[in-house]
C-alpha cells in the first residue's frame, strides 16, 4: 500500500503518504491504522519515525489513539471542536464547566438509550474492558481515570452514530482534571462505579429506559462529587 521512503526526515514523507490515503479516501474515518511495527515495516523505516509520523497526524487531527485499542482515522472533526471547546472553558471558567456538565445531562442519557438499542457484542466487551481496568486501578488514578473515558466513549460507539462519537470524543478530553479531582474525594471513585455498572447492566440487557435513567444517576453523582472535589481540581 505505501512507498518505501527514503529521505533525512522520513516522518513527514510517512505523513504525507497517509495524509494522501486519507484525502483520495482509500483510508476513511473509522479505519485503523496498522500497529507500529507493521508500518515500519511497510515504510522501511524504524518504529522512531513511525511514532513520529503518528505524532504529527494527530497534531493535524487525522488521527486519534485509544490507549489498548489503537490508532483509527478520524474526519478531523472531534479535534477541531476539542480545541474550540478548550479554548471557550478556558475563556469561560468558571461558566464553562457548567455549560459542559449541562451538554452532558442533555446528551449522554440518550445515548446512553440509543446504545442499549444498537449495541454489539464487541461493544460490550469493551465496556467491560474498561469497567474490570477500573475496578483494578483504584489506587492509579491515570489508569482509572482512561478508562473511565473509554468506557464512556465505548457507549458512544456502541450508539453507531458518527456524529454522535465525534461530539462524546470533543467532550470527553476535556474531562480529565474533573476527573483527578472527583478521585480525590473520598468514595468518589467507587460511587462512579457502581453507576458504571448499572449502565452497562441496562445495555447489556437492551433496556434503553434503564440506561437513561442509570445515566442521569452518574452524572448526578459526578455534580456532586465535582462540588466537593479539592479546590483547584474541581470540574
Amino acid at each position: 500500500m505505501y512507498k518505501i521512503v527514503r529521505s533525512s526526515r522520513l516522518y513527514e514523507q510517512i505523513v504525507q503518504q497517509v495524509e494522501e490515503s486519507i484525502h483520495k479516501g482509500a483510508m476513511k474515518p473509522g479505519d485503523q491504522l496498522p500497529p507500529e511495527r507493521e508500518l515500519a515495516q511497510q515504510f522501511g523505516v524504524s518504529r522512531t519515525a513511525v511514532r513520529e509520523a503518528v505524532k504529527a497526524l494527530h497534531e493535524k487531527g487525522l488521527v486519534e489513539a485509544y490507549p489498548g485499542r489503537g490508532t483509527f482515522v478520524t474526519d478531523g472533526t472531534s479535534y477541531s471542536m476539542r480545541q474550540s471547546l478548550d479554548r471557550m472553558l478556558k475563556i469561560g471558567q468558571p461558566e464553562g464547566s457548567g455549560y459542559l456538565a449541562e451538554v452532558r445531562e442533555i446528551l449522554e442519557p440518550e445515548i446512553a438509550a440509543l446504545a442499549a438499542t444498537r449495541v454489539d457484542d464487541e461493544d460490550l466487551a469493551s465496556m467491560r474492558e474498561q469497567i474490570a481496568i477500573m475496578d483494578s486501578a483504584r489506587k492509579d488514578p491515570e489508569a482509572f481515570i482512561e478508562a473511565d473515558l473509554d468506557f464512556h466513549l465505548a457507549l458512544a460507539e456502541a450508539a453507531a452514530n458518527p456524529l454522535i462519537l465525534s461530539l462524546i470524543d470533543s467532550i470527553v478530553g476535556l474531562l480529565r482534571e474533573q476527573r483527578m479531582g472527583i478521585f480525590q474525594v473520598e468514595g468518589g471513585p467507587e460511587r462512579g462505579q457502581y453507576h458504571h455498572k448499572r449502565i452497562f447492566e441496562a445495555i447489556e440487557h437492551r433496556d434503553p429506559a434503564g440506561a437513561r435513567e442509570a445515566m442521569k444517576g452518574h452524572l448526578r453523582q459526578v455534580r456532586e462529587d465535582s462540588r466537593r472535589a479539592p479546590k483547584g481540581q474541581e470540574a
